[in-house]
């Protein structure tokens, strides 16, 4: 009964990494492995950020408290599963496809086995009461650049509900079936690859309602995505230099990657709309913070400002609403 009135997450929640773990599926058997995480990991926060949107036809959770992800890994695409043990905190991961073994190799990265949240000491009452209430936060390292790089693109300067509609519809058409036996009614796909990306007819980007600095962005992006998702095994800063090569990429879309590819905890994001707002409100009241005063505010978290800023957007202190949202556009329809 108590989990029938449990507080929904707000939108802001959402976007600072927190997904809805519905309430099993029969499947085939993959390839498995089983991880002891040294201390405790929400599994729906550590893997949040991964999901765009309500509909990410790359990411589904399951009734069982599961996650799956379908991804492209250097050895090829491929289905992810996985899914804590409560008994003993244990993380049991399938995956199906041919980089089932690249992912398994990589599960103690993609569930914070190198992130340090002992670096991390509160400086703000607020952040410390999300600090203990989301204490199984742990920051990502998928090792995998484009898959976070190319959303991020899409969301440039344009809705979140435009960017996931775009995202959904790209890769849904130009994709492919995620192997294995994903969850029914999934309908879950692995994203395209560099060269499908390459060659999306101009007018299907504009279907998508994705216009041409955003898909020449893109399109600049994948001729050299080999060299990109070199990245992944850069420090953070190297590694967003190397995003930042690249027209179009500018700050906040190589730590929107960094974030996740790299599992940056320092790599806040600045020249967002909202963020500056949210965290000068929280921290301090002025809801008109620009990114000079959000640093300020971040620099007693030195070293960890992007785990500081997670831990405010998933507190739910937003300024209250002073005008309508932006109004969606869909360049679809001109």
């Amino acid at each position: 009964m108590s989990s029938r009135f449990a507080p929904r997450p707000t939108r802001t929640t959402v976007r600072g990494g927190e997904t809805a773990t519905p309430r099993s599926t029969a499947r085939t058997t993959g390839i498995r492995r089983t991880w002891t995480p040294q201390a405790p990991v929400d599994l729906a926060l550590t893997l949040g950020p991964l999901r765009r949107g309500p509909a990410d036809p790359t990411f589904r959770t399951t009734p069982d408290g599961a996650i799956w992800r379908a991804t492209r890994t250097p050895a090829g695409p491929a289905t992810l599963r996985v899914a804590l043990r409560r008994s003993t905190a244990e993380a049991e991961a399938e995956a199906w496809g041919a980089g089932a073994d690249w992912l398994l190799d990589r599960l103690p990265h993609l569930l914070g086995a190198t992130d340090t949240p002992e670096h991390f000491a509160p400086r703000h009452r607020l952040v410390a009461h999300t600090w203990r209430r989301r204490h199984g936060l742990r920051l990502t390292r998928t090792g995998l650049v484009m898959e976070s790089l190319i959303p991020s693109v899409l969301e440039q300067k344009v809705t979140a509900d435009e960017a996931y509609r775009a995202w959904r519809l790209l890769v849904r058409g130009f994709g492919e079936p995620a192997p294995g036996p994903t969850p029914a009614q999934a309908r879950m796909h692995v994203m395209p690859d560099p060269r499908t990306w390459s060659l999306i007819p101009s007018w299907e980007w504009h279907r998508a309602g994705v216009d041409n600095k955003r898909a020449s962005t893109i399109l600049r992006a994948v001729r050299v995505a080999a060299r990109l998702e070199e990245a992944a095994t850069m420090d953070p800063p190297a590694a967003r230099a190397r995003l930042e090569v690249i027209p179009g990429i500018g700050p906040w879309t190589s730590a929107e990657t960094v974030q996740r590819s790299n599992g940056a905890p320092d790599e806040v994001t600045v020249g967002d709309l909202h963020l500056p707002g949210i965290v000068g409100y929280a921290l301090d009241g002025d809801r008109t913070a620009d990114d000079a005063r959000m640093l300020e505010l971040l620099a007693p978290y030195e070293g960890q400002r992007h785990r500081a800023a997670r831990l405010i957007l998933l507190s739910g202190q937003v300024p209250p609403r002073r005008k309508p949202r932006m109004p969606r556009t869909d360049i679809g329809l001109l």
